[in-house]
């Protein structure tokens, strides 16, 4: 993985401290081969946002996912890109929307396994706004859709759809989501953040 944790640590001082989980995720062969591929530079990390605007939250499908199945955007940093700068061009390319980070919410350090094989992972969550752009995938070589929704809806119906797949990485993204929206109700509690 070839983020530092100097810059780790920078991430945590602007935008604060985290929750961090840990989860051992069993995946199949072609999500492997997929996680695998997906390794360019080295990568073993994801970018999660967690985009409001308003009461609602911005949602991507890939090309692969079941009718009304969605998950917050996300993606990789070059080497040597800054956080701000990649997370502004991943959300831009995945829902059209300019966003603003607000809040660094959860580390998922995770090992996914398949057979003989295991990866390393870490997802960094954040919780961003929107402040320009109209919601509509720039990357539709990647992203299929795009729409919005409620952490109601997302923890609800959407949920649902992405568990009925009874796809591994499908469910590591409940997971993950269902970790977040804990995450953020928590700091609501005691900062006014987000519902």
């Amino acid at each position: 993985m070839f983020i530092a944790a100097a810059s780790v640590r920078e991430w945590e001082r602007r935008y604060g401290i985290p929750v961090v989980r840990e989860r051992e995720q069993t995946i199949s062969r072609g999500e492997m081969d997929m996680v695998l591929g997906s390794r360019k530079h080295g990568r073993s990390h994801d970018i999660t946002m967690f985009i409001f605007d308003g009461e609602r939250l911005a949602l991507i499908a890939k090309h692969s996912f079941p009718p009304g199945g969605f998950r917050a955007p996300s993606g990789g940093l070059e080497p040597g890109e800054v956080l701000e700068r990649g997370a502004l061009r991943e959300a831009k390319e995945e829902t059209g929307l300019d966003i603003a980070l607000e809040r660094y919410v959860l580390r998922i350090e995770a090992v996914f396994t398949e057979g003989n094989r295991t990866q390393p992972w870490v997802s960094h969550v954040f919780t961003a706004r929107r402040v320009g752009g109209q919601l509509k995938p720039i990357d539709r070589h990647e992203i299929a859709r795009a729409t919005y929704a409620t952490v109601a809806e997302l923890q609800g119906r959407i949920r649902d759809v992405l568990l009925a797949t009874r796809r591994p990485l499908l469910r590591y993204r409940v997971y993950l989501t269902d970790e977040t929206i804990a995450a953020i109700q928590g700091l609501a509690t005691t900062a006014g953040a987000h519902p």
